[in-house]
């Protein structure tokens, strides 16, 4: 673009001073046309760098998963090729699920077992209730019948009195007095009788009771409207049929399986230090990397442009999505140690924009690592923009050129 520039300008020059001569051409006109090109394209390149920066550092970063299984066996099928497209939800590889399986019928056993054993502790608890409640109707029951023998008493008793005293006077008869006694023995009798039977029915209670008791100890507590020994089983069993579901290992994105070097009778195990293979998502993110001067006229949103080498001769649009202003120079180890400063001063770190790709671009595909160009084009000087997306468009071009001599 410079010596496009420049060979307009010495066009414009020759045609002034050479062909139609309307300015003379001595040492003070040719002082002036070199220092005019000179102080404009250093004018233009250092505006440029400010309301239009441009870097030669962009890259394309993909989230990168180490897959670890999450229980341990060996590896029985392995469906999954290397370096194939497989959508989010696909079979990487699976574990032998023998082990976990009969876990999980042991334990379904046992919550089984578990459940009708709570079944028959329930039933003796009712059994236990409903004695306790027999015992109490036992005992209201038998009061009732004391108090009306006591009540019966009571009279049998003024009845044998008023005999006595009309024995006693020769006015009475001895048979209605020996008859009364015999009324009041047989309700004294039957007093004692009614009084025993409140014993023995509150002995009945009281041993109803502790029953009842014993019974309510061995299924105490509850989690979720569930006795604890069977919520206690059942999670152990939901945690068994989880252990059986991760034998398979799934895809947790769209992507690709890189290094696959596992092999059906492979031991692997839940150690993230050694995972079993290595998988780059689809989904990427373009970082353009700056000087720490270059940004001050950048902000998100701002207009963006790109190219990759991957994709000689084209251009893509993208937005400034935001400024990462943190580099690894800002972050001071934790150690015991005081800071080491060095020999010599350290070369200042560059700051990553992130960069939002327009959505029309989707259709091309951008590789993990691939790297190119880009410009930033804020609100300011718009007329300078057209220079540097003229620059871009032309270094995206040379692209096509592989630069080997063999």
């Amino acid at each position: 673009m410079d010596l496009l520039l420049l060979g307009i300008y010495a066009f414009f020059v020759w045609l002034i001073f050479i062909k139609f001569e309307w300015l003379p051409w001595n040492a003070t006109s040719q002082v002036i046309v070199v220092i005019i090109p000179v102080v404009a394209l250093a004018t233009m390149i250092l505006l440029l760098n400010v309301f239009a920066p441009s870097t030669n550092d962009v890259r394309v970063i993909k989230y990168v998963v180490n897959v670890v299984p999450q229980v341990r066996g060996r590896v029985i099928e392995l469906p999954v090729q290397p370096n194939r497209l497989v959508k989010k939800g696909d079979v990487l590889f699976r574990i032998d699920p023998t082990p976990y399986a009969l876990t999980v019928r042991a334990l379904e056993a046992q919550l089984a077992g578990t459940q009708a054993s709570l079944r028959e502790t329930d039933e003796q608890l009712a059994g236990a209730t409903a004695a306790v409640a027999a015992a109490r109707s036992a005992i209201v029951q038998a009061e009732a019948r004391a108090r009306e023998v006591q009540v019966a008493i009571d009279l049998a008793r003024t009845r044998v009195g008023q005999n006595r005293e009309l024995v006693a006077t020769g006015a009475g008869d001895r048979f209605a007095l020996e008859k009364a006694e015999a009324d009041l023995k047989s309700l004294e009798a039957q007093l004692d009788t009614a009084r025993a039977v409140v014993a023995q029915s509150r002995a009945a209670e009281v041993q109803s009771q502790a029953a009842q008791r014993q019974v309510k100890q061995r299924i105490s507590g509850q989690f979720d409207n569930e006795y604890a020994p069977v919520a206690q089983v059942r999670a152990q069993l939901e945690s068994a049929r989880w252990d059986l579901e991760q034998t398979t290992v799934r895809a947790p994105a769209d992507g690709y399986a890189i290094n696959v070097q596992l092999r059906p009778g492979s031991f692997t195990a839940a150690f993230p230090i050694t995972p079993a293979m290595t998988f780059v998502e689809t989904q990427y993110q373009v970082i353009a990397l700056y000087h720490q001067n270059e940004l001050h006229q950048v902000q998100p949103g701002n207009e963006a442009e790109f190219t990759i080498a991957t994709q000689p001769g084209h251009v893509f649009k993208a937005k400034v999505d935001s400024i990462i202003w943190a580099q690894g120079q800002g972050q001071v180890a934790n150690s015991a140690q005081l800071p080491t400063t060095g020999f010599g001063p350290i070369a200042p770190g560059r700051f990553p924009v992130k960069l939002e790709v327009d959505a029309r671009e989707a259709e091309f595909f951008l590789p993990a690592g691939a790297i190119g160009e880009g410009a930033i084009y804020t609100e300011h000087l718009a007329f300078l923009h057209i220079l540097r997306k003229v620059l871009l468009r032309v270094s995206s071009k040379l692209d096509y050129l592989v630069l080997k001599l063999h």
